[in-house]
Protein backbone atom coordinates (compact mmCIF):
# COMPACT_ATOMS: atom_id res chain seq x y z
CA UNK A 1 0.00 0.00 0.00
CA UNK A 2 1.29 3.75 -0.87
CA UNK A 3 2.04 5.66 2.41
CA UNK A 4 -0.13 8.64 2.29
CA UNK A 5 2.64 10.83 2.87
CA UNK A 6 4.08 9.62 -0.40
CA UNK A 7 1.25 12.06 -1.71
CA UNK A 8 1.87 15.40 -3.68
CA UNK A 9 -0.86 17.25 -3.22
CA UNK A 10 -1.30 19.73 -6.35
CA UNK A 11 -3.83 22.89 -6.61
CA UNK A 12 -4.19 23.35 -10.47
CA UNK A 13 -5.77 26.28 -10.98
CA UNK A 14 -6.84 28.16 -14.66
CA UNK A 15 -5.17 31.61 -15.35
CA UNK A 16 -7.36 34.90 -14.98
CA UNK A 17 -9.51 36.34 -17.32
CA UNK A 18 -7.29 37.80 -20.68
CA UNK A 19 -8.48 40.46 -22.99
CA UNK A 20 -9.05 37.90 -25.22
CA UNK A 21 -11.44 35.88 -23.22
CA UNK A 22 -13.53 39.17 -22.91
CA UNK A 23 -13.06 39.00 -26.98
CA UNK A 24 -14.26 35.70 -27.88
CA UNK A 25 -10.81 34.59 -29.75
CA UNK A 26 -9.30 31.71 -29.10
CA UNK A 27 -5.51 31.53 -27.89
CA UNK A 28 -3.99 27.80 -27.86
CA UNK A 29 -0.56 28.51 -27.41
CA UNK A 30 -0.97 32.36 -28.49
CA UNK A 31 -1.27 34.98 -25.68
CA UNK A 32 -3.02 38.08 -24.71
CA UNK A 33 -2.56 39.64 -21.12
CA UNK A 34 -4.81 39.48 -17.67
CA UNK A 35 -7.60 42.21 -17.64
CA UNK A 36 -8.13 43.83 -14.65
CA UNK A 37 -10.52 41.66 -13.69
CA UNK A 38 -8.47 38.53 -14.92
CA UNK A 39 -5.46 40.48 -12.16
CA UNK A 40 -8.44 40.66 -9.17
CA UNK A 41 -9.34 36.70 -9.92
CA UNK A 42 -5.52 36.06 -9.45
CA UNK A 43 -5.73 37.50 -6.31
CA UNK A 44 -9.02 36.43 -4.83
CA UNK A 45 -7.57 32.83 -5.28
CA UNK A 46 -4.50 33.91 -3.72
CA UNK A 47 -6.34 34.64 -0.65
CA UNK A 48 -8.53 31.48 -0.26
CA UNK A 49 -4.99 29.81 -0.74
CA UNK A 50 -3.39 31.64 1.81
CA UNK A 51 -3.02 29.55 3.99
CA UNK A 52 -1.42 26.92 2.40
CA UNK A 53 2.04 26.28 2.53
CA UNK A 54 3.49 25.73 -0.98
CA UNK A 55 6.90 24.01 -2.00
CA UNK A 56 6.68 25.31 -5.83
CA UNK A 57 4.70 26.94 -8.11
CA UNK A 58 4.57 26.38 -11.59
CA UNK A 59 2.94 27.88 -14.56
CA UNK A 60 2.81 27.03 -18.38
CA UNK A 61 5.23 29.53 -20.33
CA UNK A 62 2.45 31.43 -21.59
CA UNK A 63 2.52 34.81 -19.86
CA UNK A 64 -0.91 34.57 -18.63
CA UNK A 65 -0.74 31.82 -17.04
CA UNK A 66 3.07 32.83 -15.43
CA UNK A 67 1.13 36.48 -14.24
CA UNK A 68 -1.95 34.47 -12.24
CA UNK A 69 0.94 32.22 -11.10
CA UNK A 70 2.83 35.50 -9.62
CA UNK A 71 -0.28 36.97 -8.04
CA UNK A 72 -1.42 33.85 -6.30
CA UNK A 73 1.93 33.07 -4.75
CA UNK A 74 3.09 36.99 -4.32
CA UNK A 75 2.64 36.02 -0.47
CA UNK A 76 4.80 32.82 -0.82
CA UNK A 77 8.31 34.35 -1.30
CA UNK A 78 8.49 31.41 -4.41
CA UNK A 79 9.71 32.55 -7.95
CA UNK A 80 7.46 30.95 -10.26
CA UNK A 81 8.81 28.12 -12.73
CA UNK A 82 7.73 27.60 -16.16
CA UNK A 83 7.24 24.47 -17.59
CA UNK A 84 5.60 23.82 -20.92
CA UNK A 85 4.24 20.40 -20.39
CA UNK A 86 1.54 22.91 -18.89
CA UNK A 87 0.14 24.74 -21.73
CA UNK A 88 -2.67 25.02 -23.35
CA UNK A 89 -3.37 22.85 -26.64
CA UNK A 90 -2.59 24.49 -29.58
CA UNK A 91 -5.21 25.70 -32.00
CA UNK A 92 -2.78 25.76 -35.16
CA UNK A 93 -4.29 28.44 -37.84
CA UNK A 94 -7.47 28.90 -35.18
CA UNK A 95 -5.12 30.98 -32.66
CA UNK A 96 -5.97 34.83 -32.90
CA UNK A 97 -9.52 34.08 -34.69
CA UNK A 98 -12.48 34.83 -33.31
CA UNK A 99 -14.52 31.34 -31.51
CA UNK A 100 -17.75 32.15 -33.64
CA UNK A 101 -15.20 31.27 -36.96
CA UNK A 102 -13.67 28.59 -35.08
CA UNK A 103 -17.08 26.84 -34.72
CA UNK A 104 -18.49 27.68 -38.10
CA UNK A 105 -15.35 26.26 -39.94
CA UNK A 106 -15.14 23.26 -37.94
CA UNK A 107 -18.96 22.85 -37.40
CA UNK A 108 -19.25 19.10 -39.40
CA UNK A 109 -15.68 17.87 -37.29
CA UNK A 110 -17.18 18.99 -34.05
CA UNK A 111 -20.44 17.28 -34.70
CA UNK A 112 -18.64 14.15 -35.83
CA UNK A 113 -16.56 14.16 -32.36
CA UNK A 114 -19.77 14.81 -30.35
CA UNK A 115 -21.10 11.86 -31.86
CA UNK A 116 -18.41 9.28 -30.63
CA UNK A 117 -18.61 7.07 -27.84
CA UNK A 118 -17.32 9.07 -25.16
CA UNK A 119 -13.74 7.37 -24.42
CA UNK A 120 -13.10 8.47 -28.51
CA UNK A 121 -13.71 12.30 -28.25
CA UNK A 122 -10.30 13.55 -26.44
CA UNK A 123 -8.28 11.97 -29.03
CA UNK A 124 -10.17 12.85 -32.04
CA UNK A 125 -8.33 15.49 -34.04
CA UNK A 126 -10.72 18.28 -35.32
CA UNK A 127 -8.10 20.04 -37.47
CA UNK A 128 -4.70 18.59 -38.89
CA UNK A 129 -2.69 21.55 -37.35
CA UNK A 130 -5.41 21.53 -34.30
CA UNK A 131 -3.81 19.71 -31.23
CA UNK A 132 -5.88 16.99 -29.21
CA UNK A 133 -7.25 17.19 -26.07
CA UNK A 134 -6.12 13.84 -25.16
CA UNK A 135 -2.15 14.96 -26.07
CA UNK A 136 -2.81 17.99 -23.85
CA UNK A 137 -3.92 15.88 -20.62
CA UNK A 138 -0.96 13.83 -21.64
CA UNK A 139 1.49 15.91 -21.20
CA UNK A 140 0.08 17.25 -17.78
CA UNK A 141 -0.38 13.68 -16.79
CA UNK A 142 3.45 13.79 -17.49
CA UNK A 143 3.58 16.69 -15.69
CA UNK A 144 2.28 15.80 -12.44
CA UNK A 145 3.90 12.41 -12.58
CA UNK A 146 7.65 13.81 -12.30
CA UNK A 147 6.43 16.40 -10.15
CA UNK A 148 5.28 14.37 -7.41
CA UNK A 149 8.00 12.17 -7.71
CA UNK A 150 10.41 15.47 -6.99
CA UNK A 151 8.09 17.05 -3.76
CA UNK A 152 6.63 14.03 -2.08
CA UNK A 153 4.51 15.02 0.65
CA UNK A 154 4.01 18.61 -0.56
CA UNK A 155 1.77 21.10 -1.65
CA UNK A 156 2.45 22.50 -5.33
CA UNK A 157 0.73 25.28 -6.78
CA UNK A 158 0.09 24.59 -10.81
CA UNK A 159 -1.32 27.45 -13.17
CA UNK A 160 -2.28 26.07 -16.42
CA UNK A 161 -5.52 26.63 -19.31
CA UNK A 162 -9.54 25.67 -19.19
CA UNK A 163 -8.86 22.88 -22.24
CA UNK A 164 -5.99 21.02 -20.76
CA UNK A 165 -7.50 20.94 -17.27
CA UNK A 166 -10.90 20.19 -18.83
CA UNK A 167 -8.92 17.14 -20.64
CA UNK A 168 -7.21 15.84 -17.91
CA UNK A 169 -10.31 15.81 -15.59
CA UNK A 170 -11.99 13.65 -18.58
CA UNK A 171 -9.20 11.60 -18.77
CA UNK A 172 -8.97 10.48 -15.21
CA UNK A 173 -12.38 9.96 -15.36
CA UNK A 174 -13.68 12.47 -13.07
CA UNK A 175 -16.18 13.43 -15.38
CA UNK A 176 -17.95 12.52 -19.19
CA UNK A 177 -17.29 14.89 -21.91
CA UNK A 178 -20.73 15.89 -21.90
CA UNK A 179 -20.76 16.20 -18.08
CA UNK A 180 -18.09 18.64 -17.70
CA UNK A 181 -18.63 20.32 -21.62
CA UNK A 182 -16.53 23.18 -23.13
CA UNK A 183 -16.24 26.44 -21.00
CA UNK A 184 -16.87 24.77 -17.62
CA UNK A 185 -13.72 25.45 -16.62
CA UNK A 186 -14.06 29.06 -15.11
CA UNK A 187 -11.35 31.75 -14.96
CA UNK A 188 -9.04 30.28 -12.15
CA UNK A 189 -11.42 27.89 -11.22
CA UNK A 190 -8.90 24.82 -9.76
CA UNK A 191 -8.35 21.74 -8.67
CA UNK A 192 -6.76 19.98 -5.73
CA UNK A 193 -5.90 16.97 -6.28
CA UNK A 194 -3.39 14.08 -4.71
CA UNK A 195 -0.77 12.36 -7.04
CA UNK A 196 2.19 9.89 -5.84
CA UNK A 197 3.36 9.75 -9.66
CA UNK A 198 1.40 6.74 -10.41
CA UNK A 199 -1.96 7.27 -9.36
CA UNK A 200 -3.98 10.24 -9.40
CA UNK A 201 -6.96 11.44 -6.57
CA UNK A 202 -8.89 14.29 -7.86
CA UNK A 203 -10.21 15.62 -4.02
CA UNK A 204 -11.96 19.11 -4.82
CA UNK A 205 -12.95 21.17 -7.44
CA UNK A 206 -13.68 25.06 -7.35
CA UNK A 207 -15.24 26.68 -9.48
CA UNK A 208 -15.61 24.27 -11.67
CA UNK A 209 -19.42 22.40 -11.61
CA UNK A 210 -20.48 18.90 -13.34
CA UNK A 211 -23.91 19.26 -15.31
CA UNK A 212 -26.28 16.93 -14.36
CA UNK A 213 -27.56 15.11 -17.23
CA UNK A 214 -31.15 13.92 -17.83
Amino acid sequence: MTNKNNYCRFYLARHGETVWNVEHIMQGHSDSPLTDNGINQAKEVAEKLRGVQFAQVFSSDLMRSQRTAEIISADHDLVVKTNRLLREYSLGPFEGKKLSYFLETLKKAIAYRDSLADELRLSHQLHPEVETEENSALRLITFFRETAFAYPGKNILAVSHAGTIRALLVKLGYATNDELPHGAVKNTSYVVLDCDGVDFFVRETVGIEKTKLL
